[in-house]
């Protein structure tokens, strides 16, 4: 397939590194050392992943069975949908470069991003098909689609780790300590932004204030 004004040795690099993440879903120690080290993996397909992923997580609130899922579109905020897949993933991504940049890692904020991206793959791949399938199961059923929703998390989680593993270059045990240090960072990055947005709205309403009470005396 040729699309005008991009060349096909990148379009066929684009394909080559979005099938790849495939592979890594099957054989994860060896594509995820690939997928950095060799540079098999590409941001446009590590992109296109995300977009997907949030796609599908649209498509889940919206095609669910009702026997699973019930909606109350008056309430659904479209953005917090989508928030609730870029605000973790990239908060997981400073977090985990930040602190493995101090205690030799490897990985690069860019690497970090794109072994993350290529990590929550099967979110996509097993949430389609559960999606159709919930409607046409019964309520005793129903149980095999948050089995299958529960398993297909998992996966993500276990890729991401042996991921960070590959990528830094650190052992079994050092890799899950930072794992979990990762989100620790997560959490102290959540509360320095709390903090400071804390900060710039009592600092905007102090000016509000301000500008209210010169105008009220003029």
């Amino acid at each position: 397939m040729n699309i005008p004004f991009i060349k096909k040795d990148k379009l066929d690099k684009y394909w080559d590194s979005l099938k790849f993440a495939f592979y890594c879903m099957s054989h994860p120690m060896d594509g995820y050392w690939d997928l950095t080290h060799e540079k098999r993996g590409t941001y446009a397909a590590a992109n296109t992943i995300l977009i997907v992923t949030i796609l599908v997580r649209l498509m889940s609130l919206k095609y669910t069975g009702f026997l699973i899922q019930v909606v109350n579109w008056e309430r659904i905020n479209i953005f917090l949908y989508i928030a609730s897949i870029v605000f973790p993933l990239g908060l997981f991504v400073v977090g985990n470069w930040a602190l493995t940049t101090l205690f030799d890692g490897k990985g690069r904020l860019g690497q970090v991003y794109m072994a993350t991206c290529y990590a929550i793959l099967p979110y996509s791949v097993i949430q389609v098909p559960i999606v159709i399938l919930s409607n046409v199961v019964t309520v005793e059923e129903s149980q095999f689609y948050f089995t299958l929703s529960t398993i297909a998390l998992v996966y993500c989680g276990l890729l991401i780790i042996v991921a960070m593993g590959q990528i830094h270059e650190y052992s079994g045990a050092k890799n899950l300590l930072f794992m979990v240090a990762s989100l620790v960072a997560m959490l102290i990055i959540i509360f320095i932004l709390m903090l400071f947005f804390s900060m710039i709205s009592q600092g905007v309403a102090y000016f509000v204030s301000l500008g209210k009470e010169l105008l009220f005396r003029l």
